[in-house]
């Protein structure tokens, strides 16, 4: 399986969101529609700007942990 690290933005200059999936496609429409409400939802965080593919979801975490911090 392949598991993968992406980067959301709502706009130039504005609010940055990074996460974790499995299934890239179905979590970009996910956030696109709002179906989960939350922090992308209520910025309206939809832009994908940039992903990374992983083979281990231990390697995706840890690359997630280093984007966060």
């Amino acid at each position: 399986m392949t598991y993968y690290v992406y980067m959301l933005a709502s706009g130039r200059h504005g609010t940055l969101y990074v996460g974790v999936t499995n299934d890239l496609a179905r979590r970009i429409y996910e956030h696109k529609t709002k179906v989960i409400k939350g922090s992308t939802s209520k910025y309206d965080v939809t832009r994908l700007v940039w992903y990374e593919a992983y083979e281990q979801i231990a390697d995706a975490i840890a690359r997630e942990e280093v984007l966060k911090t």
